[in-house]
């Protein structure tokens, strides 16, 4: 194993849960131990993304983020990662398959909001993402409705399993799918980038 990455033992269930975390806050904590319980997981990684050095106003310095999602996530279950970047991929399926290269034997549950269930079908090779690893979709304001009626959710409805059995999602052979309601949290990152330095 590459020194500073996470340690997982084959049979590990691993939840991973990508996104820029600029800046972390309760939200994502909220729904990373929602998702611990609800999908029966041993553990979640956040995903800490690179920069895209395309975009003139990226996100605040990668080990910046790192740090304070460490200050704020204490859960020993909970790792948080700069994997994408110490392997050099940008893709969600790029990453999937690297880890399910380095890991063998260890179950990957690939986490997102509804909302990004809701447009699923416009990410890149995402029938890919879908036959590699169970998906555990996450509900969020306004969004459980148009994720469960959008075309990814239409062309995988065999593939889902009921959120009764969301439980059983990360041994469950891909493709499948579950989606867990939450007492939701509306807290975003933009909303506390909104508030400034002080807000952070």
């Amino acid at each position: 194993m590459r020194a500073g990455f996470p340690i997982a033992p084959p049979g590990t269930t691993v939840g991973l849960l990508g996104g820029s975390f600029d800046p972390a806050h309760e939200g994502h904590v909220h729904i990373t131990e929602a998702a611990l319980n609800r999908f029966g997981l041993d553990r979640i990684w956040w995903l800490v993304s690179p920069g895209n050095p395309l975009k003139p106003h990226g996100p605040a310095p990668l080990a910046q983020r790192i740090g304070r999602a460490r200050r704020l996530m204490r859960d020993p279950r909970v790792q948080i990662t700069g994997i994408e970047a110490q392997l050099g991929t940008r893709m969600t399926r790029d990453t999937i398959a690297a880890l399910q290269r380095l890991y063998p034997g260890v179950r990957f549950v690939w986490l997102m909001g509804a909302d990004n269930l809701a447009q699923f079908d416009r990410w890149d090779r995402w029938r890919d993402i879908a036959a590699r690893v169970p998906i555990g979709v996450i509900a969020r304001p306004g969004w459980r409705m148009p994720a469960r009626f959008s075309r990814a959710a239409r062309l995988l409805w065999r593939a889902r399993l009921p959120e009764s059995r969301a439980r059983e999602l990360a041994r469950s052979g891909p493709p499948a799918w579950a989606m867990i309601n939450l007492p939701l949290n509306k807290l975003s990152s933009s909303a506390i980038r909104a508030l400034g330095p002080k807000g952070r």
